[in-house]
């Protein structure tokens, strides 16, 4: 084995160690054909008020130019599906937002790999991404051969299915780089098919009718024409995950910041209308909802009156 297989099988091993569900490695380079295809989608404004996404676009699209001297990626994956579910026929809230804010959590895994790194094989330079910088986390996830991105846009992974969150390590190290793997997408519509708003067709979503955008992002209300369709979901989205076969077999996750809240799980509807700041801003601290406003949180509920 040479120094860079050992190095890489090190990294490999700690990081499942560290409780991550996969890891994989692609070289920090340009991304041509995937440059081309975010210009297309941000001129036809399919990314609605999400300005940030036209922000730092060349440093979105080359790692390099994010840090300096970087020559590899390492992507990771880590499984949120929850054991425990909130209680039937009440108003719904995405599965990655029951616990603990996974920026928080990966973020300092991701710092104890970047640590390991440091002492255990040589010092490198780098940082640590989840979800909170001009990366492409599934694009990179993908090029590592931890899955490929569905039809619905996430990243699918063949033996974990796509309830995973993704984090990066952007470092100055020469590694052994992993193999993109297939699409297995099939034939298959479940995702569009099932999507109330009709925010997906194949391999594009538009943000402007995706459930999760407009109960997080969008500013202004939302249009009359989509309040309807909101299929009774007051924070983010999991219809086309739901939907997904690759999700049929998901297993859950065994991290306990990532567990629902007795109180969370077992919130009715009346519950929901009743809750007043100071319960939502208890509720939701240290939490993905805190980053949406009290104000527009009773505004979601408000519109599937």
């Amino acid at each position: 084995m040479n120094t860079k297989q050992e190095h890489t099988t090190k990294i490999k091993q700690k990081a499942l160690e560290l409780g991550f569900s996969a890891v994989g490695i692609s070289k920090a380079d340009f991304l041509e054909k995937e440059s081309q295809q975010l210009k297309k989608w941000l001129e036809k404004g399919l990314h609605g008020e999400m300005q940030y996404m036209e922000n730092h676009f060349e440093k979105r699209v080359d790692p390099r130019k994010l840090v300096d001297g970087a020559k590899s990626i390492i992507s990771v994956l880590f499984n949120y599906y929850p054991k425990e579910k909130q209680i039937k026929n009440t108003y719904k809230i995405s599965k990655y937002a029951y616990g603990k804010d996974y920026h928080c959590v990966i973020k300092e895994k991701l710092f104890s790999l970047y640590e390991y790194i440091n002492s255990e094989i040589r010092e490198i330079s780098g940082r640590t991404f989840v979800d909170s910088a001009p990366v492409m986390d599934k694009v990179w996830a993908a090029k590592s051969g931890l899955g490929w991105i569905g039809k619905n846009t996430n990243l699918i992974s063949k033996e974990l299915g796509s309830f995973q969150f993704i984090g990066e390590l952007i470092i100055d190290l020469d590694l052994e780089y992993d193999q993109p793997v297939k699409d297995y997408c099939g034939n298959c519509t479940n995702c569009i098919d099932s999507c109330p708003t009709d925010a997906l067709s194949p391999y594009q979503l538009d943000a402007l009718k995706c459930i999760s955008y407009l109960t997080i992002e969008k500013k202004r209300d939302i249009p009359e024409e989509l309040k309807g369709k909101l299929d009774n979901w007051i924070f983010g989205c999991d219809i086309c995950q739901d939907v997904c076969p690759w999700n049929s077999k998901t297993k859950p996750h065994n991290e306990p910041q990532f567990e629902i809240s007795k109180e969370l799980q077992n919130l009715t509807k009346l519950d929901w209308h009743e809750i007043n700041k100071e319960v939502f801003e208890k509720m939701s601290k240290n939490s993905p909802i805190e980053r949406i406003k009290f104000e527009k949180f009773k505004k979601n509920i408000q519109n599937l009156k």
